[in-house]
């Protein structure tokens, strides 16, 4: 039994960073399929890189927990909000139809947050991913127009850095477990 509590008290920091390159991975491949006109094939693979950032979205939850447990449910909730939009939006084609960059914006702005907040990963992965956050948010503005190579430039350094970091040097197991057991109050 002891060891199910141990599984679940793991910060699964290189997990989430595979995950993490999987869903790139996948959503670039249906990128691909869409530029070649293989349109079911490639909303078959967007709902593939939906469920693997829903996936990445609860491991992150677990994750960040011990920094702020509201926060980081409330991050998830959006996250999830925004593949559920994003899936039905590659096959209700009716108007109006919204861009689940409302919710990733955000999401990504919450995240870069908690980042900042912990104390086991670095605050630099923070900053970036709350610029990645306002950058997506932009992107959904007139100013896109002028700043879309800007915002996919920093949407995308934020991300991979902090998939890059996860990993490569996971999160700092012990820093993670100190405010796991602040979270919990265990001396």
């Amino acid at each position: 039994m002891k060891w199910i509590t141990a599984a679940s008290e793991s910060p699964r920091g290189r997990l989430s960073g595979v995950i993490y390159l999987l869903y790139f991975l996948v959503a670039i491949f249906a990128q691909v399929l869409g530029q070649h006109n293989l349109i079911a094939f490639s909303n078959a693979t967007n709902v593939m890189s939906f469920i693997l950032y829903l996936t990445l979205s609860f491991l992150f939850y677990f994750l960040f927990r011990p920094v702020n447990r509201i926060i980081s449910l409330i991050a998830a909730i959006v996250s999830a909000v925004g593949c559920v939009i994003g899936t039905i939006g590659l096959y209700y084609t009716g108007s109006p139809q919204i861009s689940p960059l409302w919710f990733f914006g955000p999401y990504c702005l919450l995240i870069g947050y908690l980042i900042f907040r912990s104390i086991f990963l670095p605050r630099i992965l923070g900053v970036l991913m709350m610029l990645a956050g306002v950058g997506w948010l932009i992107y959904l503005s007139p100013l896109e127009k002028y700043l879309f190579l800007y915002i996919e430039i920093l949407g995308i350094l934020a991300e991979a850095s902090l998939m890059l970091w996860l990993i490569v040097k996971d999160v700092n197991k012990l820093k993670w477990e100190e405010e796991l057991r602040i979270m919990t109050k265990v001396p």
